[in-house]
């Protein structure tokens, strides 16, 4: 600066490159750690952050440049609690100072359990977890694809014990990288690779153990759904039993280690072989009882009349018929008889009520013009009447 400090007079941006020099060469201002509350977390299209960080009685203004955050795995947010690193210098066109972050953690936990908790909750919101969606393992698979690094111990043992197990099975491998920044683009690929080559009946994907850090392939969200879309049931096989990671939670089937996700895959072919063996019994036993059964009923049908004498057979049938025939006319004739004695009452009380029966006892029946005459005022002079009587009918005119 060509300024000379003593007399004390600058211009606005000769004082501010004054400070920014003063605050870069101070050696305790470089390297430091601050502890505080993100707020007004932003980040700009460039791949710049520009946030603050507070505590109860100050806040600091700072700003992360895209190359260093892009090796933050998780998302900062306001309110979150973190431990930034970087140094403190001025910013020389608005004359403040702020901390040039180039590397922040969550306080109290690494940055990659909270990534975790984040893109669990995330994916468990938008369903990627739903028991509902989880698809059937087949239960005789033929053809098994083995997505894992092809240098590991994963492999080998996968491939172990399906052979052991199940040697029927055509196993797939399918090599990918299960570690680094190409691991994840490298499974999801490998996954949509097996469907849409239909290439097997069940997919195994994972890796032996490790930290955190060398699973972390399989906490990516690209593998996440990768698995969630893929029509093929799939086994996540990754590190130990303690080990967990998202594949697990979006997997149909979640396996503790590589060797037990082999285990689940497919049947024990010993197994298979003491079921066939007591099926076998079992049939066998079923066929000798229906044997015996049938040779009984033929032991008492040989002996039967019917087939030592069939005309002795025939006869008795025939001295049956005969009885049932007699049986069933004496039936009829005394239906009859009863019918005939009904039909006689019947006949005899319709001829009681009969109006022609009153004409025997001496008397008749008149009747105008078709009409029978009940009282007086029925006819009037000079009508022609007719007077039904016993033998038959008189005809007659009324006089008055």
């Amino acid at each position: 600066m060509n300024t000379s400090l003593e007399n004390k007079q600058f211009t606005v941006a000769q004082l501010n490159d004054l400070l920014k020099e003063m605050f870069d060469a101070a050696p305790f201002l470089d390297g430091i750690t601050v502890i505080g509350e993100l707020s007004n977390y932003k980040i700009y299209p460039s791949g710049h952050h520009y946030f603050s960080v507070k505590d109860a009685e100050s806040q600091l203004r700072c700003v992360m440049f895209k190359h260093a955050a892009g090796s933050v795995k998780f998302k900062p947010e306001n309110g979150m609690k973190v431990i930034l690193c970087g140094s403190v210098s001025v910013y020389p066109r608005d004359g403040v100072y702020q901390l040039y972050v180039t590397k922040i953690t969550p306080d109290g936990v690494g940055d990659l359990h909270v990534a975790f908790d984040q893109l669990k909750a995330r994916l468990h919101q938008e369903g990627l977890f739903d028991p509902a969606k989880k698809k059937p393992l087949p239960r005789f698979p033929r053809r098994i694809a083995v997505v894992t690094s092809s240098a590991g111990a994963a492999v080998r043992d996968i491939c172990r014990i399906l052979g052991a197990r199940y040697p029927l099975a055509k196993v797939i491998i399918l090599p990918v990288r299960v570690q680094g920044a190409e691991a994840p683009p490298e499974i999801a690929a490998a996954l949509d690779y097996a469907n849409a080559c239909n290439v097997a009946d069940v997919i195994i994907t994972g890796r032996g153990g490790g930290s955190i850090e060398d699973l972390w392939a399989f906490n990516d969200e690209c593998v996440a759904y990768a698995i969630a879309r893929s029509r093929i049931p799939i086994i996540s096989a990754v590190g130990h039993e303690p080990d967990v990671t998202i594949s697990d939670f979006v997997a149909d089937v979640r396996a503790s280690t590589p060797s037990n996700a082999a285990e689940i895959a497919v049947p024990d072919k010993n197994d298979l072989l003491a079921w066939l063996s007591a099926s076998h019994s079992r049939n066998v036993s079923s066929l000798r009882r229906a044997a015996d059964v049938r040779a009984q009923h033929l032991s008492r049908l040989s002996g039967a009349k019917v087939i030592s004498s069939p005309l002795a057979y025939i006869d008795e049938r025939r001295m049956t018929l005969d009885r049932l025939t007699e049986r069933l006319a004496s039936a009829m004739r005394r239906t009859i008889d009863l019918r005939g004695n009904r039909f006689t009452c019947l006949a005899a009380g319709l001829d009681a009520l009969s109006p022609l029966k009153v004409l025997t006892r001496g008397y008749s029946i008149v009747k105008v013009s078709g009409k029978t005459v009940k009282k007086k005022s029925d006819v009037t002079a000079g009508d022609k009447i007719t007077v039904a009587v016993s033998d038959g009918e008189i005809s007659a005119v009324v006089s008055g």
